[in-house]
């Protein structure tokens, strides 16, 4: 007689997870344990590990039945990927084969990947699986013990912290509950040990750039010679972010749990990410991707910084690659058989040098490089690209007097002063957008409509610029991330109207304009 069971688990596609419901059959038959369904080799070696570990916790195996045994994980037509079916198909098999009490398992879902001994170690993508429990009406979400504070950031599902394979048989069967892990909220932060704008000393036009690009999000790319702190601008700008929105957190925290890079110890995101690849590495760690797609850098960056050190030196194929996330929030992965699409939306932050010896222009030390090995360099940034990004500023040196005594001037009140301008600013688009839908935070967020919109020009502005334009080329492009530029440096000011300086300023920051 054939004994039939299903427990339901989830399967990661991108960012979302989809129902898979893992089916056990024990059937008359020479011994036999196959899992079917389109797995992986990690799924596929699951019967390994469940073997072991039901034998370890007092359990009669699967190889001990003198039966066939099939496990099928439906829909049979989605690929199944890594170790979080473990603990769903040692329960269905603990159910067909009647070694455990029945239970009702229709509102409940169960992912983990078993230890030998019977332990229950930590999967990726167990917020998003609680993100699906919670749109489906699934009441009880059961994950690895290290999951479950970020598992259960969803109200509207009970989470249990599983330890280990019989821990989680005595709390179905009713003889000893698991504890419920609490609602966990979340409470945003800044990172520690970044280094902070106030320990800058000098470049107060690159501060004022930084201060523009916090406040709106816009992209930045920072040219001058070496040594000249264009690093440590880049990485004093998390010193000046407005922590993320609550909303924000939860995107980030999912990005990173699909990743596999949430732990017990930080199970949240609740701040805004840094990341700087090295420039040797490739697109797919870049845009995101492989066999089974993960999310990359600019995903990893999503809602915090994504910083291009030497940005000459990454591979042109990767840095094209930037164009589809600066223009559009996201990236789409496209693949044979499915195309999977993360969420990009990050503030790009470049440096460079001038030319391959870095000192063109400088006016203290004599460039080495011809005409032509310059402008090569500087075209490893192509047009399009550099179109995308809204602030271009030159970093020049400092002086070392101003090294040695600038310090009254970067420390205390200034930098109180600019984090309170922008928190004024983000607060005003916040407010803009609140009713825009899909959400958007910040106003380098804003389409073409919305700037054109919002881009409340006064007079003054109105003529200056029909008398910049006519004598500059600027693309469509260029013209709405000057608008933008403005709305947001207007908004520092806490003005409604973008004036004549604001719209001023945001052109001396993408290109020079003859009085």
């Amino acid at each position: 007689m054939s004994a039939v069971s299903k427990i339901l688990s989830a399967e990661i596609d991108g960012l979302d997870a989809e129902f898979v419901e893992v089916e056990a059959d024990l059937n008359v038959g020479l011994h036999s344990f196959n899992i079917v369904g389109l797995a992986d080799k990690a799924v596929s070696e699951a019967k390994e590990r469940v073997n072991s570990a039901l034998k370890n916790s007092g359990i009669r195996p699967p190889s001990r039945e003198n039966r066939k045994i099939t496990v099928n994980l439906a829909p049979a037509d989605v690929k199944k990927a890594g170790s979080k079916f473990d603990l769903p198909i040692a329960l269905a098999y603990l159910s067909a084969s009647e070694q455990i009490r029945p239970f009702d398992a229709k509102k409940k879902i169960f992912i983990g990947e078993l230890s030998l001994d019977g332990g229950v170690r930590p999967v990726s993508g167990s917020l998003s699986i609680s993100i699906l429990a919670g749109k489906n009406g699934i009441s009880e979400v059961f994950v690895p013990y290290e999951n479950a504070a970020e598992a259960a950031v969803i109200r509207s599902v009970r989470v249990f912290p599983v330890r280990t394979l019989n821990d989680l048989v005595a709390h179905l069967e009713g003889r000893q509950m698991i504890p419920q892990t609490p609602y966990s909220a979340v409470v945003p932060s800044k990172p520690r040990n970044t280094i902070s704008i106030s320990d800058i000393r000098g470049q107060e036009n690159a501060k004022r750039a930084l201060a523009i690009s916090a406040a709106g999000g816009h992209n930045i790319i920072m040219s001058g010679p070496p040594g000249t702190g264009k690093t440590m601008l880049a990485q004093a700008l998390s010193s000046i972010l407005p922590p993320p929105s609550p909303e924000e957190i939860i995107e980030t925290t999912q990005i990173y749990s699909v990743a596999g890079l949430t732990a017990q110890t930080m199970p949240f995101v609740s701040w805004r990410p840094f990341r700087a690849p090295h420039h040797s590495a490739s697109a797919v760690s870049i845009i995101g991707g492989g066999t089974n797609p993960k999310p990359g850098e600019v995903s990893l960056a999503h809602r915090g910084v994504l910083f291009l050190d030497e940005i000459p030196e990454f591979h042109r194929d990767v840095l094209e690659s930037l164009r589809q996330p600066l223009e559009e929030g996201f990236v789409r992965v496209a693949r044979t058989k499915k195309t999977v699409v993360f969420p990009a939306r990050f503030t790009l932050v470049a440096a460079m040098n001038p030319c391959p010896c870095g000192y063109f222009e400088d006016p203290e030390k004599e460039c080495v490089c011809t005409a032509n090995e310059i402008m090569r360099y500087q075209k490893k940034i192509s047009g399009p690209l550099l179109d995308r990004i809204d602030i271009q500023i030159f970093i020049p040196r400092v002086k070392v007097e101003e090294l040695r005594n600038g310090a009254e001037a970067a420390h205390g009140e200034p930098k109180k002063k600019t984090e309170e301008k922008i928190a004024v600013a983000r607060k005003l688009q916040e407010n803009r957008f609140a009713e825009c839908f899909p959400r958007i935070y910040s106003n380098s967020e804003m389409n073409s409509k919305l700037t054109e919109k919002y881009a409340n020009l006064d007079t003054d502005a109105e003529v200056f610029l029909k008398r910049a334009l006519e004598k500059s080329f600027v693309s469509p492009r260029g013209y709405y991330r000057i608008l933008k530029v403005s709305r947001t440096i207007a908004d520092l000011d806490a003005s409604f109207n973008i004036k004549k300086e604001h719209l001023a300023e945001a052109f001396h920051y993408r290109l020079k304009i003859e009085e």
